[in-house]
């Protein structure tokens, strides 16, 4: 155990994960899964429980958004310093890449719980004087460079991951949890360390990507050049290899004795793809302090008390008195506000109808769908006004995601003038402080994903945390999350790739979509907001005391030591 640790007891758990985000300052993370990885740590150290975890630091981060008029997207390096806000430690480990020794450096991050347990977090370091000026690249950027970049870095992050730990004194592990497949190589260096039984007796998958393309893949002559003849057959032989290429996913499942998908739906999916495989479910959750508003934390206290250290008490919002709530709720809309407006110069109206819709820019999630008829939506809004706050990156090199932006700008333009009633803006460099303020101060959570490629989705329940209900695909984790008209309302949309109609979306199938989200919002939503506005408090409370209990990383961490960490393979 490292002497300088506060924690003396030894871990029993190591949560590896590719991206980890534990501040915006930190440029550790790009999006969905990095955001859950925190929020499971923090959980983990509110409970007080034995976990440390390990991720690489990228000293360049994920990038800088720039975003101009018509909403083209550009990108820039994110600049920090690790040493200004980590703790360097003086530990190394060493790991062999390509048939070099490269060497490892660790940093320290500490999440400390709310009763102060700490849970540390190694991001390790490339960057070492001994290195070729290619293996310190290899802890510059998250996501970024060609196969043979991200084959290395998965090499640094399991192998390099493991021989850490080691050497950093964190004996006693009998639980190594890889979040995705990144961290897949872990096993290879388990069972070179002991056994194959062993690292299928001591390994834990959490897979997310409901689509086959999204998991990791390499092929067999660049495994050969980056870890050798010898540990390319090894691989071979433990499973890890799948229509003629390393599929980490494949070989995480093979070497696991636990494995789960990320909700109810995406558990039937995933056991779809991978035929004879136990994929169990965990569906997940956020981390409800990190996640709530100023405004709404003061009103849980003062109703709620216990509710930060055991989330379950979020049930007790039932009798959050309804004026209460709509004063903190105003006051969250108006936080998101005055950011807007410094940001951007735009001036929303706090009593306007606010929709948000803010998460990663890629296809399927379709942040266009809203302006599929932009005339039925300008009309829908003429005696009921719109403001909508939209946000999300496209990664550099998702074309798709890009046009996407593009598209919603273009929506936007369309709908302005003097007489307009739908009112658009979009934040660049969405990120987490962005993203608490966006779930937490708008007034309904828009979300619209070509079903069934949304494994679980977060965003959403922070929203329902804040006493934001959402519109939403039944899809993901809203799938056990709604009530229809209590927590909040369905897209009905007919493309249903899990119900046999076919994942690709017909012109048919969108349009269906579109007129069920604008029938929504204009039989149901709207009138209930401005013309029985307590009926629509009702609703907000209802997503509190009937979604917050259940969909948080407290209880979904509980089920990960009940159900995965406790287990032996039999």
């Amino acid at each position: 155990m490292d002497p300088t640790s506060t924690n003396a007891a030894p871990r029993r758990i190591a949560y590896f994960s590719m991206e980890i985000a534990l501040e915006t300052r930190l440029p550790t993370y790009s999006g969905g899964l990095g955001v859950l990885a925190g929020d499971t740590l923090r959980a983990a150290a509110d409970l007080g429980l034995p976990v440390c975890a390990v991720s690489l630091l990228y000293r360049k981060g994920f990038f800088r958004q720039h975003l101009d008029s018509q909403g083209r997207q550009t990108e820039s390096p994110v600049a920090w310093n690790p040493d200004a806000e980590l703790e360097p430690l003086g530990t190394t480990a060493t790991v062999e890449v390509e048939g070099r020794a490269v060497k490892l450096r660790a940093y320290r991050y500490r999440i400390r719980g709310e009763k102060g347990h700490e849970v540390p977090v190694y991001f390790l370091d490339a960057q070492a004087a001994e290195n070729s000026h290619y293996d310190q690249s290899l802890t510059d950027h998250l996501y970024g460079g060609d196969e043979r970049y991200r084959l290395c870095q998965e090499v640094l992050l399991g192998m390099g991951g493991v021989a850490m730990l080691a050497a950093l004194g964190e004996g006693g592990l009998d639980t190594y949890h890889m979040n995705e497949g990144h961290a897949a190589l872990l096993t290879l260096a388990l069972a070179e360390k002991k056994s194959p039984a062993y690292a299928k007796d001591h390994a834990v998958f959490t897979t997310h990507t409901p689509v086959a393309a999204g998991h990791d893949t390499f092929p067999a002559d660049l495994v050969e050049k980056v870890l050798g003849v010898k540990r390319t057959h090894t691989l071979k032989e433990l499973g890890g290899f799948h229509e003629g290429r390393l599929n980490m996913s494949h070989l995480a499942i093979n070497l696991s004795r636990y494995v789960n998908g990320v909700a109810k739906r995406h558990a039937e999916i995933s056991r779809r793809m991978f035929p004879g495989v136990k994929v169990e479910a965990i569906t997940n959750g956020v981390h409800a302090v990190s996640w709530t508003a100023d405004a709404m934390r003061a009103l849980f206290d003062k109703h709620m008390g216990g509710w930060r250290e055991d989330n379950d008490y979020l049930r007790y919002a039932v009798e959050l008195p309804l004026g209460e709530l709509r004063v903190a709720r105003a006051e969250a809309k108006q936080a998101l506000f005055n950011v807007v407006k410094a940001r951007t110069g735009h001036v929303l109206d706090k009593g306007v109808f606010t929709i948000g819709f803010a998460r990663r820019a890629t296809p399927y999630k379709r942040a266009d769908l809203l302006f599929e008829d932009a005339a039925r939506l300008k009309k829908l809004a003429e005696h009921r006004p719109l403001q909508i706050v939209f946000a999300g990156k496209a990664h550099p090199k998702d074309q798709g995601g890009k046009d996407l932006i593009e598209r919603v700008h273009a929506g936007a333009e369309a709908l302005k003038g003097d007489r307009a009633h739908v009112k658009i803006v979009y934040l660049e460099n969405y990120d987490m402080d962005l993203g608490r303020l966006i779930t937490s101060g708008v007034d309904l959570w828009l979300n619209n994903p070509l079903k069934p490629l949304e494994a679980s989705g977060t965003s959403g329940m922070k929203a329902a945390i804040n006493g934001v209900p959402s519109l939403s695909t039944l899809d993901g984790w809203w799938v056990e999350g709604q009530v229809e008209g209590v927590t909040g309302w369905e897209i009905d949309d007919p493309a249903d790739g899990f119900g046999g109609v076919g994942k690709t979306e017909t012109p048919e199938t969108r349009k269906a979509a579109a007129d069920s989200l604008y029938a929504k919002l204009e039989t149901k939503i709207l009138p209930m907001y401005y013309d029985r506005p307590d009926e629509f408090a009702a609703v907000m409370r209802n997503a509190i005391f009937l979604n917050g209990p259940y969909f948080n990383t407290h209880r979904m961490v509980l089920q990960y030591f009940i159900q995965a960490y406790t287990r032996r393979q039999g």
